[in-house]
C-alpha cells in the first residue's frame, strides 16, 4: 500500500482505519495521499474552500505517536475527513459559503467536529457550499463546484462540496447538511452515499442555521459501513443543543449484515407514475424495486398527494424562517450577499 498513495486515497473510512491499525500506513501517509489528488484536482472542482493542509499533519503525526504509545484514538483514527464549511471550526475560517462571513473565524468548534475529532479523524478541510446553505448561489464567492463524473453536471445544492470531494477521494468521510435535501441530493449527484439523520439525532451546536428547526448534519461516505460508523460518532445527546435527543445511541453497523427480508419499501404513486420521468430514470427504478424484491423485501405503492407541491412549501417555511434569522443582513449588506439569495430571501420577508 505504501507504493500508492493513489490507492489509500480510494479506501473506505473503515478500510482507511483498519490500515492504520495494521501498519499497512501510517496516518501521515494517508493526509499527504490525499493532500497530493487535493492539489492536482481540486483546482477543477473547487471543493475546498479552505484546506488545513499543516493543522492535517500535525493531527497525523499526534495519531500516529498515540498509536505507537498503544492508544487507541477512537474508531476513525487517523482518517480524513472534511466538513461542510457551515460548521464551526476553531481557528478556521468558517465562511457559510457567503461574503458576509469572509472573515468569521469561531473560537470553538461544533459539536459534530468535536466529536468527529475525539474519535481520532484528521480534519482536512471545509468544503464548498451554497451561499448560507440555501442553494441556487449564481455566483459563489468560492468557485463552482463541479460533479466529478462530468464536469459540466451539476453536483447537487447545498453540501455541493461535500459531495464532490467525496466522490472524487478528496477526503475518507464528509458531513453536509440537510434542511430539505442539501446533503441527499448531492449525494445522490455524485454517486455516494447520504442520508439525513432524524431530526435532533445529531447535536446542532456550532452549525449556522438555514432554518433551526429543520436543519441537521448530514453524514456522506463511500460506504453504508462508512455512514453507519460515522452517524454513531456524531448522533448523541448535547447540552448546548438543547433540542437534541437524549434517546441511547445504538451502534449502527449491528445488523448491516442482516439482508432486507421483511423491509417495507414504499414507492410513491405520484412521482414514480409522473409522465416527464426520464427513461432511463424510471428503468433503473424498476432494476432496484426487482432486486429488493428478489431479497425478500416488500414493495407497496402509497400515495401523497401533496408531494408534487412539496417543493413550494418547503420553501415557505424554511425561507421564511431564514430571512427572520438573517433580518439585520438584509436591512444592513443585502449587497454583499448573492443577487440569488438576496432575492429569495427578501421575497421571503414578505411573508
Amino acid at each position: 500500500m505504501r507504493n500508492s498513495n493513489n490507492d489509500i486515497a480510494f479506501l473506505s473510512a473503515s478500510e482507511t482505519a483498519k490500515a492504520i491499525s495494521e501498519g499497512k500506513a501510517t496516518p501521515i501517509e494517508v493526509v499527504q495521499a490525499y493532500l497530493d489528488r487535493i492539489d492536482r484536482l481540486d483546482p477543477e472542482l473547487s471543493a475546498y474552500i479552505t484546506v488545513t493542509r499543516e493543522e492535517a499533519l500535525g493531527e497525523a503525526e499526534v495519531i500516529a505517536q498515540k498509536i505507537k504509545s498503544g492508544v487507541n484514538p477512537g474508531p476513525l483514527s487517523g482518517v480524513p475527513i472534511a466538513i461542510k464549511d457551515q460548521f464551526w471550526t476553531k481557528g478556521i475560517l468558517t465562511t457559510n459559503g457567503s461574503r458576509i462571513y469572509k472573515d468569521f473565524v469561531p473560537e470553538t468548534d461544533s459539536t459534530v467536529v468535536e466529536r468527529l475529532r475525539n474519535a481520532g479523524a484528521i480534519l482536512l478541510g471545509k468544503l464548498n457550499l451554497s451561499e448560507l446553505a440555501m442553494g441556487g448561489t449564481q455566483n459563489p464567492a468560492w468557485g463552482i463546484p463541479a460533479n466529478p463524473w462530468g464536469l459540466d453536471r451539476t453536483p447537487g445544492e447545498s453540501s455541493s462540496g461535500s459531495g464532490v470531494a467525496l466522490s472524487a477521494h478528496l477526503c475518507a468521510a464528509s458531513v453536509g447538511e440537510d434542511t430539505g435535501g442539501s446533503g441527499r441530493g448531492p449525494a445522490a449527484y455524485c454517486g455516494v452515499v447520504g442520508m439525513r439523520p432524524t431530526f435532533t439525532r445529531v447535536s446542532r451546536f456550532g452549525m449556522t442555521h438555514m432554518c433551526w428547526f429543520m436543519d441537521t448534519a448530514a453524514p456522506m461516505t463511500k460506504t453504508v459501513e462508512d455512514c453507519a460508523i460515522v452517524l454513531g460518532t456524531i448522533a448523541g445527546y448535547d447540552p448546548r443543543d438543547p433540542y437534541s435527543s437524549r434517546k441511547y445511541v445504538p451502534d449502527y453497523t449491528h445488523g448491516l449484515d442482516r439482508g432486507v427480508s421483511g423491509l417495507r419499501v414504499a414507492v410513491i404513486r405520484e412521482l414514480y407514475t409522473h409522465s416527464d420521468m426520464d427513461p432511463d430514470v424510471r428503468s433503473s427504478i424498476e432494476n432496484s424495486l426487482d432486486v429488493f424484491r428478489s431479497l425478500g423485501a416488500e414493495i407497496k405503492e402509497v400515495s401523497i398527494p401533496l408531494v408534487e407541491l412539496a417543493g413550494a412549501i418547503f420553501v415557505g417555511i424554511a425561507d421564511t424562517e431564514g430571512a427572520g434569522a438573517r433580518d439585520e443582513i438584509l436591512r444592513e449588506r443585502p449587497f454583499d450577499l448573492d443577487p440569488a439569495s438576496r432575492t429569495r430571501l427578501q421575497s421571503a420577508a414578505l411573508v
